[in-house]
């Protein structure tokens, strides 16, 4: 564990709620390579200084210095970045401090000493701090709620702060966000104005600023701000319904995500927050319920949210074409954000392995392998090979087939960066594990809800657990965990089978010194399956997950999708890409063939396939004609060969491609197999 770290800091986690139950902190639990200790390596070496760098470049810094120095208002020259720029140098803090947290990188440190000192002169004397709104030549405060985005970028800032208290204690950010969050409840508390902005985050800000703090009155004003969503109040968009806001339902009596999928996603955040604080049941079911229809049917295969572009929102039940999907990197963000909260909440699998699902298929898709280019949408379908993007140029575009270094909406590189520096901070939970100073729980319960190679350390009563996870997984399904060093308090270790894991098998301890042997293997069901007996110092314990190659069929309600089929392996999504295909083969004309095996290949898989010719101007076929029968596999014309499939995660790595999850069968008729779907998402899934 590294020394860096405060005892305060080793538990510092991004979401801590009151209870018995609780993530792991961010010096409890350290990876060391592995698929996410890699990313988050990457992100830290990388993706950090690469978000500043573009930040200072745009002059999305330098905002705060013109307010600092009273420049704004002086001169014509427009301030550079949306409204909402503010927002992003908030989700850097937030990175820079996990990571400082992490590590005690002093490269981390000199940056963040920096940017703290530009953004605290920034602050005005009665705490209001934005650089776009309420100085010379500006709107003024607060008088576009709808889209003006300030009490949004407040809560970043409450966010960046949460994160430097717990991993670090009091210091100059943190008490430029006190000031922030007491203006923010003189001016929209019980006695102030009876107003809520456009984008959903502030209450996420406050509630856990509360917690960090110890402040009831940021709790209360979360809960205001909750309450008074969905009456309709903000002034509406043009061509966009009150639900775009999510104001036109309130957040108790909804029953499904609807509008913009990340304010929808954040809004709900931080109702959780607010019900589990404030003991409210009957909020936090609701949120419950609606995250239960919007899995079920507003949800792609990777756990990716959105697919309406106009809105940047959800659909209707089923409205989920794989070539406009939106599923934005933020959004995935955002549900990560959601159903761990429930998760902690609830303590039901279902969110766990959502939560696998969109790190793996989402998060971990959009960035590049050397952490400096991003993926803003994520669709499952591309129709056209994206352009290849310029190093040095700012993308307008969030949709494409390839990366970009940044956007001219930079939400998700920071984004990105702020989740992978905390990733390991959900990988774990304890329940029963009292707080320093706090009343014993019961007894305690470790629980590995994600697989990543690392070191697991925690104070249990007078002694401490270590445990060393080793595995390769998702590549293998193999997780093999040791017990370093065991309490003499019982402690039950439990571990997660995913949903998708039938044939799993658990070897449970033998007694016999570390790294030997273990006892006999038994077959465990999806779900939570707990450790049996004491745990003692040199047990081994080994869960196997068959992460082989399975189809997996659309719902068939899904009506884009239909006559298709999808592979996954483990938790991976795979998908097809024209840079697989051999010369003359293009995407649309590959059918797979669903009665043959599909084996694995790497860590994709290998399908059997047939191509239907299509007429694209080149092959000599005519045009189809308007009402005759389109030529079908069976036709003569079909040539048998064999594909791979990629994991979806590393789709463009290898230049301009285009690409498909959903790939149509050879026997569109064929009927899916009569398996009961999941409830993580709209699919049927055999094999």
């Amino acid at each position: 564990m590294t020394d860096t770290l405060t005892s305060s800091g080793v538990r510092a986690r991004p979401v801590a709620p009151g209870g018995n139950r609780r993530g792991v902190g961010i010096g409890e639990l350290l990876l060391d390579g592995g698929f996410w200790g890699r990313l988050q390596e990457t992100n830290a070496r990388a993706t950090l200084q690469h978000c500043a760098d573009w930040m200072e470049r745009l002059g999305w810094l330098a905002n705060f210095d013109r307010v600092a120095d009273s420049t704004v208002g002086t001169d014509d020259t427009p301030r550079p970045g949306w409204q909402f720029s503010d927002s992003e140098v908030y989700k850097l803090l937030e990175a820079m401090a996990w990571e400082l947290g992490r590590t005690g990188d002093p490269v981390v440190g000199a940056l963040w000493t920096k940017l703290v000192g530009r953004v605290s002169a920034a602050q005005d004397d009665d705490g209001y701090l934005n650089t776009c709104y309420g100085h010379a030549g500006q709107p003024a405060r607060y008088s576009d709620l709808s889209t003006g985005h300030e009490l949004y970028c407040t809560g970043h800032l409450l966010q960046a702060a949460v994160a430097r208290v717990r991993t670090h204690g009091e210091d100059d950010l943190v008490e430029v966000a006190r000031r922030a969050a007491d203006q923010v409840c003189r001016e929209f508390g019980p006695d102030g104005r009876d107003g809520l902005c456009g984008h959903p985050e502030i209450e996420l800000g406050l509630a856990e600023l509360g917690r960090a703090l110890d402040e009831p009155r940021y709790t209360e004003q979360a809960r205001l701000f909750v309450e008074r969503r969905g009456r309709g109040t903000l002034a509406p968009i043009a061509l966009l319904s009150p639900a775009y806001f999510q104001d036109d339902v309130p957040v108790r009596e909804a029953d499904v995500w609807r509008g913009h999928a990340v304010r929808a996603l954040y809004l709900a955040a931080g109702a959780v927050d607010v019900a589990v604080d404030t003991g409210d049941d009957e909020l936090r079911a609701a949120v419950e319920r609606q995250w239960t229809r919007s899995v079920e049917r507003r949800t792609y295969l990777t756990g990716g949210m959105g697919s309406r572009h106009q809105d940047e929102g959800f659909g209707d039940d089923w409205e989920l074409p794989p070539d406009r999907a939106y599923c934005e990197t933020c959004a995935g963000i955002a549900s990560v954000m959601v159903s761990w909260r429930l998760l902690l909440a609830s303590d039901d699998v279902r969110y766990a392995d959502l939560i696998e699902r969109t790190f793996f298929n989402v998060v971990a898709t959009s960035p590049r392998a050397d952490g400096r280019a991003f993926f803003y949408a994520n669709p499952l379908q591309q129709r056209e090979q994206g352009a290849p993007m310029q190093p040095d140029a700012v993308n307008p575009r969030a949709e494409g087939g390839a990366r970009a270094p940044w956007f001219d909406v930079s939400c998700c590189p920071t984004n990105v960066a702020r989740t992978l520096a905390s990733w390991h901070t959900y990988a774990a939970f304890v329940e029963g594990l009292a707080e320093p100073g706090g009343p014993a729980g019961s007894a305690p319960v470790v629980t590995l809800a994600q697989y990543a190679s690392g070191d697991l350390r925690l104070a249990v009563g007078d002694g401490e657990l270590a445990l060393r996870v080793d595995t390769t997984y998702p590549a293998s399904g193999t997780v093999r965990v040791v017990v370093v060093e065991a309490p003499s308090q019982p402690v039950t270790l439990r571990l997660r089978v995913p949903h998708w894991a039938d044939g799993a098998t658990l070897a449970a301890p033998s007694g016999g010194p570390s790294g030997e042997g273990t006892g006999a293997r038994r077959p465990v069901d999806p779900g939570w399956v707990d450790v049996p007996g004491a745990l003692a110092a040199g047990d081994v314990v080994v869960l196997e997950l068959p992460v082989g190659p399975r189809l997996t069929w659309p719902d068939p309600r899904v009506d884009a999708a239909r006559g298709t089929a999808a592979v996954e392996r483990g938790p991976l999504v795979l998908c097809l890409e024209s840079v697989d295909l051999p010369a003359g083969v293009a995407l649309e004309e590959v059918r797979i063939d669903t009665a043959a095996e599909v084996r694995p290949h790497g860590d994709g898989a290998i399908v059997a396939a047939r191509t239907l010719p299509l007429p694209d101007g080149g092959s000599g076929r005519p045009p189809f004609a308007a009402g005759q029968p389109v030529p079908g596999p069976s036709d003569g014309a079909a040539e048998l060969l064999e594909v791979p499939l990629v994991p979806y995660h590393r789709w463009a790595e290898r230049g301009p491609s285009t690409m498909r999850v959903f790939v149509p069968t050879a026997s569109p008729d064929r009927p899916a197999p009569d398996v009961t779907s999941h409830p993580e998402h709209p699919s049927k899934e055999t094999r």
